[in-house]
């Protein structure tokens, strides 16, 4: 008698397990921990800067505050936040990121769930021009956007920023949900409806709690990409909504290389998004691996 083995499907099953094996060496992890310090290493010395003055700044390198220590203060921070200006600036950018990540989750999310499982003419075409906006830069759209803006009375206002975002964070947030809410067993929808419920209610008691993780993937990307742009609020934006990002580069622009400015600032506007990606840092984890295992 034959005995037929399915070697290669064992090899295709188990290397997923040998790749973990082998990172979980401790030559991978070293190796890990250099890269990482690596890394680390602009932001330690964005963060020393902005403990330095602009004299020692100016005389030498921010790692020779390791060596003395004394040459580290807040007062740096404490001139920033006594900037009316910057402090202003911090707050659009919260009334700009907010608003642009919580709309564009919650549209995408009901338009997703549309496009993966309820029928209605022409969604598959609609679907289609969707994924069509993706390969359209952001660039092609200022300057007739401003101008629809300038008619509209938006332009120069938090409003039109948040519009703009949200309008450019749609196409790619659709997409990247329907096709995480098309994975969800049709079964567990069906059997949802022979009990009754309606399609709200399965969306918002099954559909949200199964695709947490593609919705906090998708928020964190949302917001790392409002917070730090510059381009968009550089020209929807006026003096008086401009968001931080702005208010640094025209640092820039006044005073040159006011580093006791600019490197506060900067450690400023690094916080909130670090703080925003550990707090879903489970949830990104395990939206980026969803699909990866079978």
């Amino acid at each position: 008698m034959t005995v037929i083995t399915d070697t290669p499907r064992q090899e295709r099953q188990a290397w997923p397990a040998r790749l973990t094996r082998r990172l979980s060496s401790g030559v991978v992890q070293a190796v890990l921990i250099v890269v990482g310090l690596i890394w680390i290493t602009p932001l330690a010395g964005l963060f020393l800067s902005s403990l330095r003055t602009e004299r020692d700044n100016a005389g030498s390198g921010w790692w020779t505050a390791l060596a003395g220590p004394g040459q580290l203060s807040l007062d740096n921070y404490s001139t920033l936040l006594a900037d009316t200006g910057i402090t202003q600036a911090f707050w659009n950018t919260v009334l700009i990121s907010v608003p642009a990540t919580t709309l564009v989750v919650v549209l995408s999310a009901l338009a997703a769930y549309a496009f993966a499982w309820l029928e209605f003419p022409g969604r598959d075409a609609l679907f289609l021009v969707v994924v069509a906006l993706l390969v359209v830069p952001v660039q092609v759209g200022l300057l007739p956007v401003a101008k629809l803006f300038g008619q509209l009375g938006l332009f120069g206002t938090i409003p039109g920023v948040v519009l703009f975002h949200v309008a450019y964070g749609l196409p790619f947030a659709i997409f990247l949900l329907r096709n995480y809410f098309a994975e969800i067993p049709r079964e567990m929808l069906e059997a949802a409806r022979m009990d009754g419920g309606s399609e709200w209610r399965i969306f918002a008691q099954l559909v949200l709690p199964v695709g947490r993780p593609a919705l906090a993937s998708l928020a964190i990307f949302q917001f790392l990409w409002v917070w730090n742009d510059m381009l968009v609020a550089l020209l929807f934006a006026d003096s008086a909504s401009q968001p931080l990002t702005v208010a640094l580069q025209s640092q820039i622009r006044q005073f040159g290389s006011n580093i006791d400015v600019l490197a506060p600032g900067a450690f400023l506007s690094l916080v909130v998004p670090v703080a925003v990606f550990f707090a879903f840092q489970r949830h990104f984890v395990q939206g980026v691996m969803a699909g990866s295992v079978k």
